[in-house]
């Protein structure tokens, strides 16, 4: 597939996505950190625009001079823009002024990719397409935090439930300490982020780590083992945490006459014990590894033997904090934001999720979240020390 054709596939699938809304559920934001489906679907357009329209192509005119500062996401190079935590506030533009700005940039790309570009322009185009990539495994989490926070639990689509995998595998697998590599080598020609190079060496000591994610009905062992009033299991600002937002269960779980059921992108329904667990924060990871008298893996464990267990169902937490590899240095310009300035009071995912986007996914990917996040696609692989 060449890259005009990529970036039309990649494109089409964000508008696929919602194909399933109402006109009323691309506006609302009903968190901080959930962005309405109309700010993604713009947001992802303004990208092309800022980064590769207005420099390289000379006759290309803006949709409109406000989009800018109304879809800017954090690039402070760039400009001002609304806060994050306004972006539900837009009702305008309109649903209708938003497809058409996805038209006029995709019709404006179509004339870019007509001229002879350079190796430069296709990277950076590569990056506008792994960008919308990201977004759109955000709109599902988003989407269904909207609609999960609707009282009526409405459908986005009949059997579209991304938390139904099972989680079958069993046993542990052994790893001998020593010296791993790990991380993407900068000189490879396959896509990676700027946070997953350079590839360097790691030494790890024995450990295991368990070829299965961790179910719903384990982790419900865990509940009614008191799990969530026992102060020995959980990290000191987790307690905290816990006290202050009184959870008691992984978002979208309920407990009625008895019975538990969970919020689905397929609308609610019992809770099935075999699938792999999800939406579980980091703190609420780490507890459960503790009660279990096991413990989260480094990033690196999981990178040295992602080979020999199933991974891409969930994203998995570990027990590493996002930071800079050795060498890393910050891209410049408005590029330089797109990871670096991150790495601080973060923890790191690995493995992608049934939400993410096709092709989207390596081993080597670095996601993160602040460690009390429970709305993506997020389960737990054990370890312990061999």
């Amino acid at each position: 597939m060449n890259l005009p054709e990529k970036y039309l596939e990649v494109r089409a699938l964000s508008l696929q996505h919602c194909q399933p809304l109402m006109t009323e559920d691309y506006i609302p934001q009903p968190a901080e950190f959930v962005s309405p489906p109309k700010w993604h679907l713009a947001h992802t357009s303004w990208f092309f625009e800022e980064f590769l329209l207005k420099p390289y192509l000379p006759s290309y005119k803006l949709f409109h001079v406000d989009f800018g500062f109304l879809f800017n996401s954090y690039y402070n190079t760039v400009g001002s823009r609304v806060l994050r935590i306004d972006r539900g506030n837009m009702t305008r533009p309109s649903l209708k002024e938003v497809l058409a700005y996805r038209e006029h940039i995709d019709q404006n790309m179509e004339w870019l990719f007509a001229q002879n570009i350079d190796k430069q322009i296709e990277g950076l185009v590569e990056i506008g397409l792994q960008h919308e990539q990201q977004h759109q495994e955000l709109l599902l989490t988003d989407i269904k935090y909207i609609l999960g926070s609707n009282p009526l639990y409405p459908v986005y689509r009949e059997g579209a439930s991304l938390t139904s995998g099972l989680s079958d595998s069993k046993g542990w697998i052994k790893m001998d300490e020593g010296v791993y590599e790990v991380g993407r080598d900068s000189q490879s020609e396959s896509f990676g982020f700027d946070n997953e190079s350079g590839r360097h060496k790691v030494y790890l000591n024995d450990f295991e780590i368990n070829k299965a994610l961790v179910t719903n009905g384990a982790y419900l062992e865990f509940i009614k083992d008191g799990g969530y009033e026992r102060h020995e299991l959980w990290l000191d600002e987790g307690w905290s945490w816990l006290q202050s937002s009184r959870i008691k269960m992984p978002m979208y779980w309920h407990h009625e006459d008895g019975s538990w059921w969970t919020f689905t992108l397929g609308g609610k329904l019992a809770m099935n014990p075999s699938a792999a667990l999800s939406h579980v924060s980091h703190y609420e990871a780490a507890a459960f590894a503790e009660w279990k008298h096991c413990r989260l893996p480094t990033e690196f464990e999981w990178e040295a033997a992602c080979d020999q267990f199933h991974w891409g169902m969930r994203w998995e937490h570990t027990n590493s904090a996002y930071l800079a590899y050795p060498g890393y240095v910050r891209p410049e310009g408005a590029l330089g934001e797109y990871n670096g300035k991150f790495m601080m009071n973060q923890m790191v995912l690995r493995g992608a999720s049934s939400a993410t986007s096709p092709g989207h996914s390596r081993n080597t990917y670095r996601n993160f979240f602040h460690p009390n996040m429970q709305w993506q696609f997020s389960g737990i692989r054990l370890a312990k020390n061999g």
